[in-house]
């Protein structure tokens, strides 16, 4: 059932919960909404249409060129176009941002809008006891005692927090663990209130309650060590989500009213017993959340929500840039009864932007939507996804079609595989994923990201960001490796839980990146040649064993997450590895191993009797690693069942999928699933 509104077929679940939920709160005229909406969608559709047939123009010519055995370099994606001159030096005019962006280094969550526990969690991560995080984690060796609290293991949880207390705030004389009364600061002016500290601009809570428990045998009484962590949570409509018609968007949609209301709860069961999770507020006077921002669905995908006049699908990152922004006005406008932005700015991430066309597209879109909801010009602050080659290789012309706007750029290092192996999957057979990391493209893509930013003056300004974690049980290692993001000059990473942001804040006690900006500001950004550097396994021979290793990694890894998102609608999740480790993993990860093995079938190191023969083996390991789901369906015992035709899919039209990527398969076989089963 649809409505028409001003020419458009709106899918009756949008209409009513934009008519009936989120305009009367507004007090905007429905008729003038959906007469904007439309006339937005009537501009922007069909250059969103050109932009896209424009990436397919120009993925041709390379393929056409590496068909012909001649150099894809330099000169012959300037030649076509694929390169654009860069742009005179300039600074970014981006203002009215909220601290957590421009001036704070920390941790950033990711976070898929469809759970509504998961948002609340990762909105409520801004602080995060620092006892809990050791306590049930890897960080310190062992593990903890079953059968209640664990007095050895708690000791060596207290001793490692009051060392790093000792580093971050270290007292006028000793240390926090001989401390018994108030401590008095090596420099005073750290203190900020009563045993609430900072560092780096980041807080400190030192909680002090001799009734605890742990507070009663503490010499000082205190009871935990609370540090700010997540200082800001992307809300993601894309890559983790399975949103794929008008009820998955309504819900999407709703979730993100609730943040923006300030009224978003979610009951669950705890102990026998339930629990109702809301909003934290905030905490003698700072925020008692992280900031929020909203990852938009990319320039490719369409939806069913919106049917333009000419019958076709509206363009869902046009969709979502309107409702997502309409919604933010309870924030802009003070109507919830919490604030998000504390200066008056919305962030949408947009992902998956190839150059900067795209990027000045979004510029634009965001101009007629602040237009459509009468927002001062860059209210709308733009988040810059660097995970297409494209945009890699032409960042700074990308961050100047921006420029007064743009908040926030971020390697992406799983999309940016994807891209990298699509692009150049005529090229030849790739390097095995796992030693992808260490070539030559991937650590200048890291370098000139953070260069390329400095250079156009993000410090102070935006926010530089670095990829995810993607271990949530792996926490020593996130511990040793992690620390490279800050010392890289980057002033955010993603991580996967609020414990691993609570641990990864240690990381810019460490660093103090603002210092490491500043030293790294004079150097020069390196050259491009090596990001254009294609990972190809030239003059490699590898043995059977290898070969076959390989490909029941990517289909293990391939299946695994295929499942989920096909018959349970679960856009991220952990699923364990051939090696039965948890990985996070989304449509990015997905994209990585479905054209890694499409490049190797494609230059016969595998056949096709090899690919279905791994497929077979592996959807017998991923069911047995999924036995004790209750909402899993078997793949092994159901041949040609949706799932496992969606995962064949992914490889054997792995090649004709635009841009590499999973999304038009995974929609097509998840609404067959649904028109099937629901």
């Amino acid at each position: 059932m649809t409505q028409m509104r001003s020419g458009l077929q709106i899918a009756e679940p949008l209409a009513a919960f934009i008519d009936e939920r989120v305009l009367p709160g507004l007090s905007i005229d429905a008729d003038t909404f959906w007469s904007g909406a439309a006339a937005i969608l009537e501009r922007f559709a069909p250059e969103n249409r050109a932009l896209l047939a424009h990436r397919n123009t120009l993925q041709a010519a390379i393929d056409a060129r590496y068909e012909e055995q001649r150099p894809v370099d330099e000169a012959f994606l300037r030649s076509i176009g694929y390169l654009v001159p860069e742009p005179a030096p300039f600074t970014i005019a981006t203002a009215n941002v909220d601290e957590e962006i421009a001036l704070l280094a920390g941790p950033q969550l990711v976070v898929p809008v469809l759970n509504a526990r998961f948002l609340l969690n990762a909105a409520n991560a801004r602080w995060g006891s620092l006892y809990d995080a050791l306590y049930g984690t890897d960080v310190l060796p062992g593990q903890a005692l079953s059968g209640g609290y664990d007095a050895g293991r708690g000791a060596e949880v207290i001793a490692y927090a009051k060392a790093f207390l000792d580093h971050a705030v270290p007292l006028a004389q000793g240390s926090w663990a001989d401390l018994t009364g108030k401590p008095t600061l090596r420099d005073p002016a750290q203190q900020v209130a009563p045993m609430v500290f900072t560092h780096h601009g980041l807080h400190i809570r030192v909680v002090v309650d001799r009734m605890h428990p742990i507070g009663r045998t503490d010499p000082s009484g205190i009871a935990d060590v609370v540090l700010e962590s997540a200082l800001s949570t992307i809300v993601d409509l894309e890559d983790s989500v399975a949103a794929v018609d008008a009820a998955d968007k309504v819900a999407a949609y709703a979730n993100w009213l609730g943040l923006m209301k300030g009224d978003l709860e979610a009951d669950f069961e705890k102990g026998g017993q339930t629990v109702t999770r809301r909003l934290a507020a905030d905490i003698d006077g700072r925020p008692g959340r992280a900031l929020l921002l909203v990852r938009n669905v990319g320039h490719l995908m369409t939806t069913s929500a919106v049917l333009l006049p000419d019958g076709n699908e509206a363009p869902e990152g046009i969709l979502d840039a309107i409702v997502t922004s309409l919604i933010a006005l309870y924030d802009l406008r003070g109507l919830g009864s919490l604030r998000n932005s504390r200066t008056g700015s919305m962030y949408i991430v947009k992902p998956k932007m190839h150059g900067p066309d795209e990027c000045d597209f979004a510029d634009r879109l965001f101009n007629a939507v602040e237009d459509l909801l009468g927002l001062a010009r860059h209210t709308i602050k733009i988040g810059v996804m660097d995970e297409e080659r494209r945009t890699s290789a032409n960042l700074a012309a990308c961050i100047f079609a921006v420029k007064n706007r743009i908040a926030f750029i971020n390697t992406g290092f799983l999309d940016r595989t994807g891209d990298e192996i699509h692009t150049a999957m005529r090229a030849g057979p790739f390097v095995p994923k796992s030693d992808i990391k260490g070539t030559a493209w991937i650590r200048a893509y890291e370098d000139r990201n953070v260069r390329i930013g400095l250079a156009t003056g993000f410090s102070g300004r935006a926010q530089i960001g670095k990829g995810m974690w993607a271990a949530p049980d792996r926490m020593a290692d996130m511990m040793d490796q992690k620390i490279g993001h800050p010392r890289s000059g980057a002033t955010t990473a993603w991580v996967p839980s609020p414990t691993a942001a609570t641990l990864h804040a240690i990381h810019y006690h460490q660093v103090d990146v603002a210092a490491r900006q500043r030293a790294l500001a004079g150097e020069a950004v390196p050259e491009l040649a090596p990001l254009l550097t294609v990972p190809l396994a030239t003059g490699r021979n590898w043995s059977a064993e290898e070969i076959a290793s390989e490909l029941d990694n990517n289909i293990q890894g391939l299946l695994g997450y295929v499942v989920r998102w096909i018959d349970q609608g679960i856009g991220c999740s952990k699923v364990p590895d051939i090696n039965d480790v948890g990985l996070m993993e989304d449509r990015a990860t997905l994209r990585i191993s479905s054209q890694h093995v499409a490049n190797w079938l494609l230059h016969g190191v595998v056949s096709e009797n090899d690919v279905r023969a791994a497929f077979d083996r592996m959807e017998e390991r991923v069911d047995r690693q999924n036995a004790a789901d209750p909402l899993y369906r078997p793949m092994a015992a159901n041949p040609g069942g949706i799932a496992s035709r969606a995962a064949r899919a992914l490889v054997f039209e792995g090649l004709d999928q635009p841009s590499g990527y999973t999304e038009p398969l995974l929609h097509r076989f998840r609404i067959e699933a649904k028109a099937t089963r629901l």
